[in-house]
């Protein structure tokens, strides 16, 4: 029995990812699909070097129809349950990477209704509130505002009820229990609501890439067994790791855990605090001990931060690791190295923020893209 669980809702335990990769059926990156990526994009992500992005569902198939210059389109999303932090912006940073490669659509949903219905005390207000401040930071990501379409579940689904409706006719309430684990005690607008997230993944007649958490994985699994019956190609995806919370390697950032998350509003100082202060360390007990024998850069939280997203080159990195683990580099030394990445992203993340509000029309109304897709019915 795995000691962790992973759902679409929560992960917990020290997650052990090559059992989840049995567990979930997909498939391990392998060297041979990384290189196939990487000649395709002229270059390989980081986070697909160093194995963040370990996982995937047919994403040999979406190199295949690059080849063939068929194409293919992207599709993520999120959740409006609060404000947003580090860990949610990491797979939307390598969405971009894949949209700036492939020049590729990218639908973005914004999932108003499930955290309405999934979030205990959670009122419409709020999430109208936060869907709108999670917009501005997800087009401060970057992504072209000509091939990018943000839609409001509450909002676009006039556009799509009847091939939603299609969805929900070829999906069992057996089948939506065995892989979510509804209960009798689920409220009848949760066991509905995967009909609904599965519709982006048919909005162009190519095959779809989902960037995504493995958590979010049953979504398309349900997919994948109607795709083809409704006349579309089933998803592919690919699979992340979670960005750890800053009190350890055990589940992921979580917004309900304020010591665990540097939020995207968080000031320098209160970046600072909370690395000095939450940050998990995989250092010893006294800088006399941690010379001698160094640190483990394995579960330290502050190195973890940085290979995952806060130092791209390769070689700053592994001088970093090489030091830590010698003992030159202490901890107090690796937070401040920390620290200073992620102040530096923020600052410029805020700037590019304030700048959506001039923007956001482009991407969620009045966009080359979301003309198209306001004016399409199906």
């Amino acid at each position: 029995m795995a000691d962790f669980s992973v759902t679409p809702w929560e992960a917990s335990g020290v997650i052990d990812y090559d059992k989840l990769i049995a567990q979930f059926g997909t498939k391990k990156i392998s060297p041979l699909l990384k290189e196939r990526i990487s000649r395709a994009a002229g270059e390989l992500h980081p986070m697909l070097a160093r194995d963040y992005f370990f996982s995937h569902r047919d994403m040999d198939l979406i190199v295949d129809s690059h080849e063939k210059k068929e194409g293919f389109f992207l599709y993520t999303g999120r959740g409006p349950s609060g404000q947003m932090h580090i860990g949610h912006l990491v797979p939307l940073a390598f969405t971009k990477w894949l949209q700036d490669k492939f020049k590729c659509n990218l639908y973005i949903q914004i999932t108003d209704d499930e955290k309405f219905l999934v979030k205990q005390g959670m009122q419409w207000e709020d999430t109208q509130k936060y869907s709108h401040e999670n917009i501005l930071d997800i087009i401060a990501v970057g992504f072209d505002p000509k091939r990018t379409f943000i839609f409001k579940d509450s909002e676009y689904v006039r556009n799509i009820y009847p091939l939603m409706l299609a969805i929900a006719k070829k999906t069992t309430l057996s089948t939506a229990k065995a892989v979510f684990g509804f209960t009798d005690s689920t409220n009848i607008g949760l066991s509905f609501y995967p009909s609904y997230q599965i519709v982006p993944t048919f909005f162009e007649k190519k095959r779809c890439l989902i960037p995504s958490a493995i958590d979010q994985d049953p979504y398309w699994r349900i997919q994948r067994d109607i795709a083809q019956s409704l006349g579309y190609f089933k998803t592919a995806a690919m699979h992340s790791k979670f960005l750890p919370p800053l009190s350890g390697m055990e589940g992921k950032m979580s917004s309900s855990v304020a010591q665990g998350a540097i939020w995207l509003t968080d000031d320098a100082k209160e970046v600072k605090s909370k690395i000095n202060k939450y940050a998990f360390s995989g250092g010893k007990s006294s800088i006399e001990e941690h010379r001698k024998l160094g640190g483990n850069p394995e579960i330290d939280v502050s190195y973890q931060w940085m290979k995952i997203f806060f130092e791209p080159d390769n070689k700053k990195l592994q001088a970093l690791h090489d030091e830590y683990k010698s003992g030159k580099l202490l901890s107090g030394e690796m937070k401040a190295a920390l620290t200073e990445r992620i102040n530096s992203f923020l600052q410029a993340h805020r700037e590019k923020r304030e700048e959506a509000r001039e923007t956001i029309k482009e991407f969620t109304h009045e966009g080359a893209l979301a003309t198209q897709m306001w004016e399409k019915h199906f």
